[in-house]
């Protein structure tokens, strides 16, 4: 086994084809498939599955790209020690963010670490469904709310701060809740799935879920934001997509005292990019610049 026969291979584990790895290292797709069949060949098992329409990564395949990079990280880690001069860091990493928070708020903050280190290569994904890190080839995920229990590496970056709003308009037609029980009257506009779109408030000192209903359910904070602006209802949202209307008087808060929870924003990665510096670097910058900007709470 060739060390360069590791990094094809998590390359096309990362990329998802022999022709895209192919380009991004700068081999032929030829030379990529007949190391990946050797590769296979001489470790008796089956990596990946290939057919005309998709390329996936087998059980064993996910497995050994665990390892393969764990020992590409090792073979960079010693390179770097032993180097009379701290050397850039640099390496391909996909990433995969939530969309409204990406476009908002991490978009510029990606391009300045990038700026700040120029031999990295970022693949961003913007997207609100929980990727499979690991069978899809991510390195980092940037994760809003609860996690579910996984073998994935978790670090806490901080909380974003949510809140109850709908526009003037509607608070004129429909007059103002004071308490949560009050929400059962009003038209509430969900973010998440239908059958997972309680609100979560605090009353008599303690959290109680409330089954609110109303005309729309999104997995798309923006849609729900410009549907509570036209006045179809209330919204419990981050203030990062809420807070621009609320300045200029779009949307007004409602229910503040009953303390909708805060979102836990988490890093997740597998468990071979815990050494990883890049991993480190990366997210020590994002979260002392969202701590800059007063978006997470930590």
């Amino acid at each position: 086994m060739q060390i360069e026969d590791l990094r094809i291979f998590v390359a096309v584990v990362k990329a998802g084809s022999f022709t895209a790895a192919a380009e991004q290292l700068m081999l032929s797709k030829q030379y990529v498939s007949r190391r990946m069949a050797s590769l296979e060949a001489g470790l008796n098992a089956r990596l990946l599955n290939r057919n005309t329409r998709k390329l996936s990564v087998t059980e064993s395949g996910q497995l050994f790209a665990q390892h393969a990079q764990r020992i590409l990280d090792d073979i960079e880690e010693a390179e770097r020690a032993v180097s009379p001069k701290r050397q850039a860091l640099q390496g391909s990493y996909r990433i995969s963010i939530p969309m409204s928070f990406g476009i908002s708020h991490l978009s510029p903050l990606i391009a300045e670490f990038l700026g700040q280190h120029p031999a990295i290569q970022f693949q961003v994904e913007l997207v609100d469904r929980y990727v499979d890190l690991v069978g899809e080839g991510f390195d980092i995920a940037l994760r809003i709310g609860n996690l579910a229990d996984s073998s994935l590496v978790a670090r806490r970056l901080g909380e974003l701060k949510r809140v109850i709003c709908c526009s003037p308009q509607y608070l004129q037609r429909k007059g103002t809740p004071e308490t949560p029980e009050d929400l059962l009257s009003h038209h509430c506009l969900r973010y998440g799935r239908e059958g997972q779109t309680g609100w979560e408030l605090e009353l008599h000192g303690k959290r109680r879920l409330f089954d609110v209903r109303g005309p729309i359910v999104s997995n798309n904070g923006e849609v729900l934001r410009d549907a509570a602006v036209a006045g179809l209802g209330l919204v419990l949202l981050p203030e990062f997509i809420v807070g621009p209307a609320l300045q200029y008087g779009a949307l007004v808060r409602v229910l503040d005292a009953f303390h909708p929870g805060p979102l836990s924003l988490h890093a997740l990665y597998p468990q071979h990019r815990q050494r990883s510096e890049v991993t480190r670097v990366f997210l020590d910058f994002l979260q002392e610049r969202l701590k800059a900007q007063l978006l997470v709470a930590v």
